[in-house]
């Protein structure tokens, strides 16, 4: 009898195959993402295989670092930018699947300082300049030092405060300066500090840079894979979305 149910159920696993845990199904994706939406990509990351089984590698850079890689052939599938530039550049070039770009964020800046009382709720440290080192993500590279250049230009302070600046390859070692003291203060991304008790901190107004519109591509090697578009799907979940809210992130 026991032989019997046996065979009975590997018949039914043969004919439905649907009945399958998602798990048995999984597969893997492979994802360049924006060096300030780590964090939550690693949350989005986790719920997205508890749902669907399949794995999220994620591998973080600066936007314009990331893009470099991609044009000399790196293996990713997903591509996370932390501007709208490079994601449409990536279709252009014949990198990415065109028709597949969408923002699945916006970002925002914070002057944070670790130092309780530096930075006021206005921004006023900056035109004081009663600091020694300002850091900030390379502008070059990263759309979060963009909009900190921005900023310092649109207070009037850039090129007086520009000897004290402090540039990171990316918004991460921006960060960096700033915990470890080589830096008294520094643009960081909001989603690097909400969730960070004491310090001091000026959340920069959006009316002081450029819109920082986060986008997402399939890249032209995760065409056919499920896993890859899956992802890209699921990040326009509620539950994604929430999980970028609760990040500082506005969500379209």
């Amino acid at each position: 009898m026991g032989q019997m149910i046996r065979r009975l159920a590997l018949v039914l696993c043969l004919l439905l195959p649907c009945s399958l845990p998602a798990v048995g199904l999984a597969g893997q994706v492979r994802v360049a993402v924006a060096a300030n939406f780590m964090e939550p990509a690693q949350e989005i990351a986790t719920a997205f295989k508890a749902q669907t089984g399949s794995t999220v590698i994620l591998s973080p850079g600066s936007t314009g670092q990331v893009y470099t890689q991609l044009a000399h052939g790196a293996p990713y599938e997903v591509f996370l930018s932390a501007d709208a530039e490079h994601p449409a550049r990536a279709v252009a070039d014949g990198l990415a699947t065109p028709g597949s770009r969408f923002t699945y964020a916006l970002g925002r800046i914070v002057l944070y300082s670790t130092q309780s009382g530096l930075v006021d709720g206005r921004g006023a440290v900056l035109s004081k300049g009663s600091f020694n080192k300002l850091a900030l993500a390379d502008p070059a590279t990263a759309p979060y030092g963009q909009a900190a250049v921005e900023t310092l230009r649109k207070l009037g302070v850039y090129d007086r405060l520009s000897p004290k600046l402090v540039t990171g390859v990316s918004i991460t070692q921006a960060f960096q300066f700033v915990e470890t003291g080589a830096a008294d203060l520094g643009f960081v991304a909001l989603s690097q500090v909400i969730h960070r008790p004491g310090g001091s901190r000026w959340l920069v107004p959006t009316t002081a840079h450029s819109p920082i519109v986060q986008q997402a591509v399939l890249l032209k090697t995760g065409e056919h894979n499920p896993a890859a578009r899956s992802f890209l799907a699921y990040l326009k979940s509620a539950k994604a979305r929430a999980i970028m809210a609760s990040y500082g992130y506005q969500v379209p």
